[in-house]
């Protein structure tokens, strides 16, 4: 979609006031110095500017009437008149995951990997160019926390999941809402209930499974509907839910609709897309996973995502039942855990919990030629954006080794202390200290900003697109919410810093689509995401129109950017339908400004009935 080269090169009248005014603004700096750049606001659809202007970030403001810029919009080439509606059955595309496509293109995939699970994108010419519609009787999400245990059906109009796991307590058709009791394929009296037992498991004091803040991120593989993470949320521990988009295709939107953070994933042929030493604790409850094929490589996956120390939770028939075939699985799995320098920490009943070692030491005491051998000293472990897996056990450095451990202090204390590993990506504290406080401020503004317009309960699900080192994330901590962190591929070094500080997130190419369900995310801040994307020839429009598949209706974009970016991506407002609530702010310059910025915040509409398609 390339409306550029469609403009007409012309301006109107507006055009001349506009450079007189910039003009005016540019004389006043200069007799008031830079410390007094005023704010420049434009706002439509309700308000919501700054009561005063002692904010700490954005300065005075001017308030303008956003009508008037577009009032001639139809004598105004440069503004797309609309965007087009897909056909109401892409209406729960994921174009990255699009089975569809796969047929369509005949890829040569082997499926007994899953690569048929894995990304694989469409080229520019053949992704869809218009905007997502939500089912017919969409409804605004239910709000956290009463989401957790239900959500509307008419927004995922599936049942089939609560008639196939019917014996087992996923989820329960109720009416025009579907509910959640916290059961789970082995835990059929809840999800809390199994979460103790747990805990009694590994002697946690108090039966708490945080172990004091010590288990802080989780990764749940092949969790459901993540009832598992859900429950954990009330334990301080946060858990990334991970399942395929595959037979049971909604088990991911589920997730995400109730608001529990999780995404679409596969263990198939690729690394997850997250940095090594990233979870204390691994859980499979049935998770359907064959651990033993190609010489162990998905277990060596998740030693590859365990810290020192780290627990796998494996909740399977192999683990307790008596038949030749489980006892044959058990036999061998239990052989190369142990070849792994895995130990059993705790087994009862149908569960079994094994722990990764601490430290080298037991590598070095296994017999030459032992299998999985260690990865080589070139390998990075770290490196996980379209990387084939690797059948060998990354060591821990030498530091670590003698350390014995993460050198992680307990959560809540990482969120702010200084990282271990954040000398490994050259920053120093100070740096990483500065930017904690500067995103303090810049957040602080952005609520201020939208407070007329928002509530308490307005967000749960949000994505930083450029994550840097946490600090948006770590500014709403007092916030009921959760962040999906993202690195993109040529700062995914940077991600190994947003787990030590106990938080979520993934690396992605926004060249690309997302892995997630359209309508998933409550407010997407992108900080010069679009300047980045421009450097590498992609598309503004593109990612425009993926951050509308990505927003839930009433949802929120924050866009920080260079003013000729904000000043492109304005025009696209109305075509996107984000019109509902327009706020532009100029802030003032802070520690982490990359050069003259603008700040743009939107509204997404709730559509109409009777919205076209095409």
């Amino acid at each position: 979609m390339k409306y550029k080269n469609e403009f007409i090169v012309g301006r109107k009248l507006f055009s001349y006031i506009s450079i007189g005014l910039v003009v005016s603004i540019g004389l006043v700096c200069l007799l008031f110095g830079p410390g007094g750049l005023p704010s420049v606001v434009i706002e439509h659809g309700g308000g919501g500017g700054s009561d005063d202007g002692s904010d700490p970030v954005f300065s005075g403001v001017i308030h303008r009437d956003f009508d008037d810029m577009f009032e001639d919009q139809e004598h105004n080439p440069d503004v797309p008149k609309s965007i087009p509606v897909c056909d109401m059955q892409y209406s729960e595309l994921i174009p990255c995951l699009d089975r569809n496509f796969i047929y369509q293109m005949k890829l040569k995939l082997n499926l007994s990997l899953m690569e048929h699970y894995e990304r694989h994108c469409p080229p520019s010419y053949r992704r869809f160019n218009c905007l997502i519609p939500p089912p017919i009787g969409y409804k605004v999400p239910i709000r956290w926390p009463e989401s957790r245990d239900e959500v509307w059906k008419a927004n995922i109009p599936h049942t089939h999941l609560a008639e196939e796991k019917s014996d087992q307590n996923w989820m329960v058709v109720n009416g025009d809402k579907i509910n959640f009791p916290g059961g789970g394929t082995h835990f059929h009296n809840g999800a809390d209930q199994y979460i103790a037992s747990l805990a009694r498991m590994l002697k946690f004091p108090a039966e708490k499974l945080n172990d004091g803040g010590n288990i802080r991120n989780v990764l749940d593989v092949g969790c459901g509907v993540a009832s598992f993470g859900a429950y954990l949320l009330q334990h301080q521990i946060v858990a990334m839910s991970l399942a395929p988009n595959d037979v049971h295709e909604n088990q991911i939107q589920f997730a995400l609709e109730r608001g529990i953070p999780s995404t679409l994933g596969v263990l198939g042929t690729k690394r997850l897309p997250y940095p090594s030493r990233s979870f204390e604790m691994v859980h499979c409850s049935r998770c359907r996973i064959d651990w033993l094929e190609r010489d162990g490589i998905l277990l060596l996956e998740l030693d590859r995502l365990l810290r020192p120390g780290g627990y796998f939770v494996y909740s399977s028939p192999e683990a307790y039942a008596h038949d030749e075939a489980n006892r044959r699985i058990w036999t061998a799995m239990s052989d190369l855990l142990n070849r792994m320098c895995w130990r059993i920490a705790s087994k009862h009943r149908q569960t079994v919990i094994w722990a990764k070692p601490l430290t080298n030491s037991c590598y070095s005491k296994r017999f030459p030629g032992t299998h999985p051998p260690l990865c080589s000293a070139d390998d990075d472990s770290d490196e996980s954006w379209n990387v084939p897996m690797k059948a060998c056990i990354t060591p821990y450095s030498s530091k670590m080794h003698q350390e014995r451990g993460s050198g992680l202090v307990p959560w809540p204390q990482r969120l702010t202390s200084v990282p271990p590993r954040l000398e490994e990506i050259g920053i120093g504290s100070d740096e990483y200290l500065k930017d904690t406080e500067m995103w303090n401020f810049r957040v602080a503004a952005y609520w201020k900003q939208m407070k007329s317009v928002t509530h308490r309960n307005s967000f749960r699900n949000i994505i930083d697109m450029k994550s840097n080192l946490g600090g948006f994330a770590a500014a709403l901590k007092d916030k009921d919410v959760w962040v999906m962190n993202v690195s993109p591929v040529n700062e995914s070094s940077k991600l190994k810093i947003i787990y030590d500080r106990g938080f979520l997130g993934t690396v992605h190419d926004w060249c690309e689509s997302f892995s997630t369900y359209p309508r998933t995310y409550d407010l997407l801040h992108a900080w010069s995401v679009f300047s980045d994307i421009e450097e590498f020839g992609c598309s503004t429009e593109d990612l425009l129109i993926e951050m509308d598949r990505i927003l839930r209706p009433n949802g929120f974009v924050i866009i920080r950017d260079k003013p000729h970016v904000i000043n492109y991506i304005r025009k696209f407002l109305s075509a996107l339908q984000w019109d509902d609530w327009i706020s532009e702010v100029e802030p003032r310059i802070d520690t982490l400004t990359l050069g003259e910025e603008r700040v743009l915040i939107a509204s997404k509409k709730l559509w109409e009935e009777d919205t076209e398609t095409m």
